[in-house]
């Protein structure tokens, strides 16, 4: 069975576990995960039989439909049609009764017009990340998509690490990283880039101003990633554009520390939160621990954040196939923060870091 099919097929399981007719699949990064549809605008209709499903949209995608939906049921929508009324027409020629939807993507607005609709014909029950349970564990293609997405990233941060300039602004630095992915093949960044000079890397996610410069302090945070077909990298590395004073390698060195030992945790079997725990544990024993207020790190995938998420509270156990970021990081207040951050693939055996740029304190200067 082809991925995609086999992918509905799992999802399908699901519904039978929990009663319903079909799910209702309105968030746009489920549909293409289950359809190949890489448009917008669409939902689909996943029936627990196997023979109704169905994809809904409009006249702009027919071709489209047709082209990455081989064997998928289509129902274009005529505009004088509200996708609503598509929904509810459908689900009632297809005797669905329970109807399960996404609570996380149908906003109340839509769900009071569905259940007008619907009337007495079918119930809507609410569901939680039934598809992005599946979209935590990554198939070959998925994997290669990612890889290609680092290597996006990875290239571009190399020739633009390459030509700093003392002067440079924070959002030339920034413009130029997600310039250069595009160049490589990527289809655009996967988040706008952070480049933080000294104090402001002390802001995790610090927005790139003209103001800050490039060598207006000793050092430079810089956070990015790119988006390929359509998977997303995630990355952060700190360049050295001064000297490297004792505090500095004191943070770096800590938060350097914190990370490998993460990693060396991370197997099938082993819990989010003893992760999270192991590098906490590190900053926590050198005295900085108040200054580490996130999570150690997050899924990636067709989308920059998505399950699983490292952190203290959370109880996931980590399986072959989960690809998520180890991005430790010490922030101090009127000083400047440190972070790094790689992707690591969950493995049979343990863990593969999937990110290759070198990250040795020896390595960080210009």
């Amino acid at each position: 069975m082809e991925r995609i099919p086999r992918r509905r097929e799992s999802l399908r399981r699901k519904l039978a576990e929990g009663d319903l007719d079909a799910l209702l699949v309105t968030s746009e990064t489920n549909v293409s995960y289950l359809s190949g549809f890489t448009g917008d605008s669409s939902v689909m209709l996943l029936g627990r039989d196997g023979d109704g499903d169905v994809i809904l949209s409009d006249g702009r995608f027919t071709t489209q439909i047709e082209q990455e939906c081989p064997g998928l049921t289509a129902i274009i929508r005529p505009a004088t049609q509200t996708m609503v009324q598509a929904v509810a027409e459908a689900a009632k020629a297809r005797g669905i009764r329970r109807l399960g939807f996404e609570s996380a993507a149908l906003t109340v607005a839509e769900f009071d017009k569905l259940r007008e609709a619907l009337k007495e014909d079918a119930a809507l029950r609410p569901t939680a990340e039934l598809v992005e349970d599946l979209r935590q564990i990554k198939d070959e293609s998925e994997v290669a998509a990612i890889r290609e997405a680092i290597a996006f990233a990875e290239g571009a941060f190399t020739a633009v690490r390459a030509g700093l300039k003392p002067g440079m602004t924070e959002k030339q630095a920034a413009d130029r990283i997600e310039s250069e992915m595009r160049r490589l093949g990527a289809t655009g960044a996967s988040f706008p880039p952070i480049v933080a000079v000294g104090l402001r890397a002390a802001l995790p996610h610090a927005r790139p101003t003209e103001g800050a410069k490039i060598g207006d302090a000793p050092f430079v945070l810089i956070d990015w990633g790119a988006t390929g077909r359509p998977y997303k990298s995630d990355l952060t590395r700190m360049v050295v554009t001064g000297k490297v004073t004792p505090e500095f390698e004191t943070v770096y060195r800590t938060v350097l520390e914190a990370q490998e030992r993460a990693i060396r945790s991370i197997r099938p079997g082993a819990r989010a939160h003893d992760v999270d725990a192991e590098a906490r544990s590190v900053i926590e024993d050198a005295g900085f621990g108040r200054f580490f207020d996130h999570g150690l790190g997050h899924g990636v995938g067709m989308e920059i954040h998505e399950a699983p998420r490292l952190r203290r509270q959370s109880e996931t156990l980590l399986k072959p196939g989960m690809i998520f970021t180890v991005e430790p990081g010490i922030y101090l207040p009127e000083w400047g923060g440190v972070r790094i951050e790689d992707d690591v693939l969950v493995t049979p055996e343990g863990c593969e870091v999937l990110s290759h740029l070198p990250k040795a304190i020896d390595t960080v200067c210009l």
